[in-house]
This record gives structure tokens, C-alpha cells and sequence, in this order.
């Protein structure tokens, strides 16, 4: 399935020598979606998302400390990236016939310019959350930063391509963020205990464990083993052992973070029915 979106020329043309130098093959075929939507995101979080929540909220946002600020319009775009990525990618897993047909050799070394498509969105984001991580890493935290530098490179390495199959299938792991961004906003706006945070928070939970723990694990087992598989099979594309390392290392980053921020949620949701409280938690992770 071919990527909907026209890719232009020019810009073809002016990455393809840092494609090279990097041996990411196919990043000139979604530069033009890379590059726009981190471009988007900066410009909603820098300027958008505080101007919209300072109408929305005029009782709330202004009387905000910085630092809750800061983490407020970085989730503001996360809810809306989130809700878009999770479409497309939904979309494209459906309607893709290629993908469907695919082998164990096609889902490490094969390519689609669909998928291509959604994780050239994932890593225009996960490129800007990589830049607001690291400026903003007393509010965010280090494992904000790690998920960041890891979901980057596993985004980035589909474009070798390597693992492009699998790549689209770890972006639904943001099929959670937005009920964990909603339940993040709805402390912040006084529902803290509500009924409405008490729903939320069950598909939380769900959403969480079905797509990151379950789908996720799943993912990954699938995925090393066709990496093992493609790396013994004689005569085929040679696996380099760096390129394995560093994927299944980001991989197995995320999905441990993943599990470490599940107990997490699972302590905070806890407290907050058995005894509400409007106090700030910047400790939960916008992912």
C-alpha cells in the first residue's frame, strides 16, 4: 500500500544525503511527514495549546504553577497526536494487503509506504517529546526521557527498513495515552474521585494492559523471533548484530517501562478513590 501523501521532490532531493550517512534508505520518502508534524507540534505546544486552554479555562490554567503548565500543554498535544496516530495506524494495519501477506523475512526487511506513513508521524513526535523531555526534565523525568530517545530510534530504524511490520504494531501502544492524559486533566480541572475519572480510569487500565502489556509483549516475542529467524537463514539479508542490538534494546526499554509505569497507575488510581485529592502529581508520565 502506497503512502497517500504525494512526497515532494525537493525535499527528496535535500535528505537523501543524511539518509545515507545514517543508512535509513526510505526516510526521504517521509521527510515530508517527519518534519511537518514535529514542526506542528512545537507550534501547539509553544503557542496553541496555551492560548486554547487560557479561553477554555480562564479559572483554571493562568493560576497554574510553570512547571504544571509546562506538562499541561506537552499532554494537550499528546492527547491530540495520539487520537490521530492511533487512526492511522488502525487504518493502515486493515487495509493494507501487503502487510497481511507478509513472512517472517518480509515483517523484518519489508516495507510499505503506508506504514512508512505512520511512523513518519510517530517520529515527528516522538522527535519534538525527545526535545521537550530533555528541556524540560525536572518536569517529565527521566523516564519520560528514555521513553522518548527509545520510541525515536525504534521510529527511525523502520526507515533502514528494518522491522517497518513490527514498527507500526508497537505505535498502538498509544491507543491508552489518551484516557491517561484525560484522567491527568481531570485532577487539574477538580474531578479528582468523580464518577466520570472512576470510567476513565477503567479504560485506562484496560486500554493500558490490552495494548502495551498483552498486544505489546505479544509484539515483541513475534518480533525476536523473526529477527532470530532472519539472522540463521542462509543466503538471505545478513542481520547486523549492532542493528538487532539496538532494536530489541529499545524495544525492551519501552516495555519495561511500560511495566513499571502500570504498577504505577495502578498505586495512583488506587489513592485517588480511596482518599481524593487535588494535589499536583507531576509524577505521572505523559506517554
Amino acid at each position: 500500500m502506497r503512502d497517500p501523501i504525494p512526497t515532494p521532490s525537493s525535499l527528496v532531493r535535500f535528505t537523501t544525503p543524511l539518509a545515507r550517512t545514517l543508512s535509513l534508505r526510505t526516510l526521504p520518502l517521509h521527510a515530508h511527514e517527519i518534519l511537518p508534524s514535529f514542526t506542528l507540534y512545537t507550534y501547539l505546544n509553544g503557542y496553541i495549546a496555551p492560548l486554547a486552554s487560557r479561553r477554555l479555562f480562564p479559572q483554571i490554567y493562568p493560576g497554574l504553577h510553570p512547571r504544571t503548565k509546562v506538562n499541561w500543554n506537552a499532554r494537550a498535544v499528546s492527547l491530540l497526536q495520539s487520537c490521530c496516530v492511533n487512526a492511522a495506524a488502525l487504518a493502515v494495519i486493515y487495509l493494507d494487503k501487503e502487510r497481511w501477506a507478509m513472512g517472517p523475512r518480509e515483517r523484518v526487511w519489508g516495507y510499505t509506504g503506508a506504514s512508512g506513513m505512520v511512523q513518519g508521524f510517530a517520529a515527528g513526535y516522538f522527535l519534538w517529546d525527545l526535545v521537550i523531555s530533555a528541556g524540560n526534565l525536572d518536569v517529565h523525568g527521566p523516564g519520560a526521557l528514555a521513553h522518548a530517545v527509545s520510541a525515536l530510534a525504534v521510529s527511525l530504524l523502520g526507515f533502514r527498513p528494518f522491522c517497518n511490520y513490527y514498527g507500526l504494531n508497537f505505535v498502538l501502544y498509544e491507543l491508552s495515552t489518551p484516557f491517561l492524559n484525560v484522567h491527568w486533566f481531570m485532577d487539574k480541572l477538580g474531578m479528582t474521585g468523580s464518577t466520570a475519572q472512576l470510567v476513565n480510569g477503567i479504560a485506562l487500565v484496560a486500554t493500558f494492559g490490552a495494548s502495551r502489556l498483552v498486544w505489546g509483549t505479544y509484539q515483541s516475542v513475534r518480533m525476536y523471533q523473526d529477527i532470530w529467524t532472519a539472522f540463521q537463514t542462509p543466503g538471505g539479508l545478513p542481520v547486523p548484530p549492532w542493528l538487532a542490538v539496538a532494536y530489541v534494546v529499545s524495544n525492551t526499554t519501552l516495555s519495561g517501562l511500560n511495566f513499571y509505569w502500570f504498577g504505577k497507575m495502578i498505586t495512583t488510581l488506587r489513592k485517588r478513590f480511596e482518599k481524593p485529592s487535588h494535589e499536583d502529581d507531576e509524577t505521572n508520565t505523559k506517554k
